[in-house]
């Protein structure tokens, strides 16, 4: 087994209970010393790995033990080309914990003479300018308070230059469709929890591999939209961990801080688990911030309105907030669970319609109850939407304009994937068209699937109802849908908590689920709204 100071300093750490590590950062260190470092055809750059330490206590700030060990496999080579045995690094932490700074020295260090490769162009991308300016501005301003760094680099208010390599830092935005042909040799995505999918990272990676050493480095915390571009890293993340891939089939390399589980909020021992700048001894960096986290944790006393955002943003747990919730995330998930359509043909089912706007979406579906399970097969559902909301609201054509900003978007509702899917219809129209809700419902028909009766509220099925009717459909209206869910609140909870809701895999059915509001009306009954 190959071994390297830094390595050996944090595993044990650990080992002697210096340090409490999360559930993951054990399956990490498990997995290294069972299947990486017993490898006999790997080395540990320790020229590197000493020049990046050097350069960042220098220049920058005093590394801690988990930095080191990060920085360890930053530079972790095969013995017969020298090729990188990492080459992603996910970087999953609580606020505060220095991931920005982390990366600030890494990119001032790859682009430097020290590094030694020419032109190892470096991209730090964001969704938003601000966040993506904030390791640059760094870099920016430690060169222009140090007369000796500014003799290596030349820098500029939108990039910073290497004297030496020619090799470039620049900050970039998301707005992936103006990025091809790019010549980084390494990518830092900031703040991946924002990332609505993959687009922006193909875009950039795709100009990896034209220089040596190509890296690309994930960092965030989490956040609380859930199906994003963080969840399915942390998945990929997990693979890994439990050694379901080997690191010939996925080299990315995942370091994940969080608390184990809700209840360790209130041992702030714990808190070590989400954030290692808490690893006892502490800085004087992390004890200024661990005052500040716990100040915030004691105004939860006081008043818990901060509560969802300190467990996801200080604790790394992403949390949904049950009082605002039909259910959790988990349970969410849990409706992707497998079927077999042809079991449905030939059965009778409720055919279900959402129709909350003629300018917006619409949604349709058939539901069948088999025992205590209730099952919406995802090939029986169809969703449509008007092009004009679809462009204003999810930049769907790609434009983005001061119409559908970050701020005013549902970022995290990717339209063109779903169609893709065919899970929805984009219609170029500016309004609805409701003879196509009750074609789909007449074509699912000739299907062979028995739909007893179409079930929807009253808002828009005057509208519905006589066209039905005419398909020979029998209709229910409800009259009153806060009555009703008054009543079914109760039912839908325990068939969410039983698991018994069924959708298979349906990204669109789990976002519409998420998007639901449970509000409390002064009787205390659970009344259905929308969050956005």
């Amino acid at each position: 087994m190959i071994s390297y100071s830094y390595v050996d300093e944090y595993i044990n750490q650990w080992r002697n209970n210096e340090i409490i590590l999360n559930k993951e950062r054990i399956l990490l260190i498990e997995w290294l010393e069972q299947d990486i470092l017993t490898m006999d055809n790997i080395y540990f750059d320790s020229g590197q790995i000493e020049n990046y330490i050097q350069f960042t206590e220098k220049w920058y700030f005093q590394l801690g033990p988990f930095q080191k060990f990060i920085s360890c496999f930053v530079f972790l080579r095969y013995k017969d080309d020298d090729s990188l045995v990492f080459d992603e690094f996910f970087i999953y932490m609580a606020r505060g914990a220095g991931k920005n700074g982390y990366v600030s020295s890494k990119a001032n260090y790859f682009i430097s003479e020290l590094h030694g490769i020419d032109l190892y162009n470096i991209s730090i991308v964001a969704n938003s300018e601000d966040q993506a300016k904030t390791s640059f501005t760094e870099v920016y301003n430690t060169i222009d308070m140090n007369d000796d760094l500014k003799g290596y680099f030349k820098h500029q208010k939108a990039m910073i230059e290497s004297v030496d390599t020619k090799s470039v830092f620049k900050y970039r935005t998301s707005n992936a469709s103006t990025k091809d042909g790019l010549r980084d040799g390494a990518v830092i995505y900031d703040e991946v929890h924002e990332y609505e999918n993959n687009e922006v990272v193909d875009v950039f990676s795709g100009g990896l591999g034209k220089v040596r050493d190509s890296r690309e480095f994930f960092i965030g915390t989490d956040g609380f939209v859930r199906d994003g571009f963080i969840d399915r890293l942390k998945e990929r993340a997990m693979r890994i961990l439990n050694r379901e891939v080997t690191v010939k089939e996925d080299s990315l390399f995942p370091f994940m801080c969080c608390i184990d589980n809700e209840d360790e909020l209130h041992d702030t021992n714990m808190w070590q688990k989400a954030n290692p700048q808490f690893h006892p001894p502490m800085s004087e960096y992390a004890k200024t911030l661990y005052k500040k986290v716990y100040k915030q944790y004691k105004k939860l006393e006081n008043d818990a309105s901060g509560y969802e955002n300190f467990v996801t943003k200080r604790m790394n747990l992403p949390r949904i907030n049950m009082e605002k919730s039909v259910t959790s995330w988990e349970k969410i998930e849990a409706t992707n669970q497998t079927y077999n359509l042809d079991d449905f043909r030939n059965r009778e089912c409720i055919g279900t319609v959402d129709y909350a706007s003629i300018r917006d979406f619409a949604a349709c579906g058939l539901l069948f109850v088999e025992g205590d399970k209730f099952i919406m097969p995802k090939e029986l559902t169809q969703s449509f939407a008007c092009k004009p909301f679809v462009d204003k609201h999810y930049a769907y054509s790609g434009i983005k304009s001061e119409g559908n900003n970050k701020k005013e978007n549902r970022k995290f509702a990717p339209i063109r994937e779903w169609e893709q899917q065919g899970l929805l219809t984009v219609l170029h129209k500016d309004t609805m068209d409701p003879h196509l809700i009750v074609k789909w419902f007449v074509d699912r028909r000739k299907e062979g699937y028995l739909i007893k009766k179409i079930v929807g509220d009253n808002f828009r099925m005057e509208l519905l109802k006589p066209l039905f009717e005419a398909e020979a459909f029998e209709v229910e209206v409800i009259r009153n849908p806060d009555a009703a869910s008054a009543l079914l609140s109760p039912k839908i909870e325990l068939a969410f908590d039983n698991e018994n809701i069924i959708f298979g895999d349906n990204p669109l059915m789990r976002w519409y689920t998420n998007n639901v509001l449970v509000v409390i009306d002064n009787k205390g009954n659970k009344l259905y709204r929308k969050k956005e």
